[in-house]
């Protein structure tokens, strides 16, 4: 029977394993049927908290949710969703504004066949805008009901803290969540992210625990690079003979070593682990077919031993990712010069 959690302070239950839809529609299983079973069975399995997002395969993954949630199912589950990226060419069509909030929540709320969504969450940091209009336009959503909570995702500490503030000192409503990249070969909001969510009271809910790929099982020294789609978009994040990537595929083998050891296939072993943190309320699966689902089914029923948590240390530091792309958002003042130098 599945153990619900607390989604931070909000009295919500949700469980331990999250469906993330990413991989329904042209970006991955593009049978709407097949899709629809899959959410179905996993829904029947004791999920009850849904992800998606409107930059989903262009909004494709939040109609294919939509049409799983019709028939009655709507009522029983947590769904989420997220703005921000690039809907269109129009320059006003993505980011954080109030303008584009107001307007894209509606074309989610279509797409999904729904009257509310109860997580809407902003889903990268926009600096340019300020967090107070993001904030504003997002509590008045709360106020009309067609959002229940208000979350972020891949928002760094500062970023976190400055929206509890915010809200303190403007009236706004709170944001209950955050939803970062966490697994074994990334560890690196261990260090700020996860203790600040734990000091604010905010629900966790941990986006890639199976590292991309890279804790399938599939990776291991020696054999032949397996062929995705993921890997063909995203080519640097798979290139083995970077070092990032070469550092990242030992400790997968060696990983990989560790879970057969202690009886466990290499998926289970991941995803207990990032459930094992205190401050993670879900850990969000994403599975493409119904065998991927059904391999990651059950995994928060797997408890770690303190052994095999120190073991994972030695492979993979508390606190670090072996890789900076995993770090799912990179600041502007990293990647635009202009920002860190006063001369042309």
């Amino acid at each position: 029977m599945t153990e619900y959690r607390n989604l931070g302070r909000t009295g919500v239950q949700v469980s331990p394993l999250a469906l993330g839809t990413m991989m329904f529609g042209a970006r991955g299983n593009t049978d709407h049927d097949d899709s629809v079973r899959i959410i179905h069975h996993a829904l029947d399995s004791g999920i009850n908290f849904v992800d998606t997002a409107d930059v989903y395969s262009q909004g494709e993954s939040e109609t294919i949710v939509g049409k799983a949630l019709a028939g009655g199912r709507r009522d029983n589950v947590v769904l989420a969703t997220k703005f921000h990226g690039r809907l269109g060419d129009d320059p006003n069509e993505f980011g954080n504004s109030r303008r584009w909030i107001i307007r894209e929540v509606e074309n989610s709320l279509r797409r999904l066949g729904t009257d509310w969504i109860d997580l809407y969450q902003v889903h990268r940091p926009e600096p340019d805008t300020d967090f107070d209009e993001t904030l504003g336009a997002l509590s008045d959503l709360v106020h009309q009901g067609k959002i229940r909570y208000i979350g972020t995702s891949t928002f760094e500490p500062s970023a976190i803290v400055e929206g509890q503030w915010t809200a303190e000192r403007r009236g706004r409503e709170r944001v209950v969540a955050e939803q970062p990249p966490y697994s074994l070969l990334a560890r690196g909001i261990e260090r700020e992210v996860l203790p600040v969510a734990q000091r604010y009271g905010l629900g966790v809910l941990s986006w890639s625990p199976l590292a991309g790929g890279w804790l399938t099982g599939r990776y291991r020294k020696g054999a032949e690079q397996p062929a995705s789609s993921r890997a063909e978009r995203q080519a640097a994040r798979f290139d083995i003979a970077a070092p990032e990537n070469a550092a990242k595929l030992a400790a997968a083998d060696a990983l990989a070593v560790l879970a057969e050891e202690a009886g466990l296939t290499l998926v289970q072993l991941a995803l207990a682990f990032v459930l094992e943190h205190p401050a993670v309320t879900s850990a969000i699966i994403g599975p493409r077919t119904f065998e991927q689902l059904e391999s990651q089914l059950g995994a928060d029923k797997v408890r770690l031993s303190r052994d095999v948590l120190d073991r994972i240390d030695e492979i993979v530091p508390p606190g670090v990712n072996l890789s900076a792309r995993d770090a799912g958002y990179t600041p502007a003042v990293l990647t635009d010069a202009s920002l860190r130098r006063r001369t042309a």
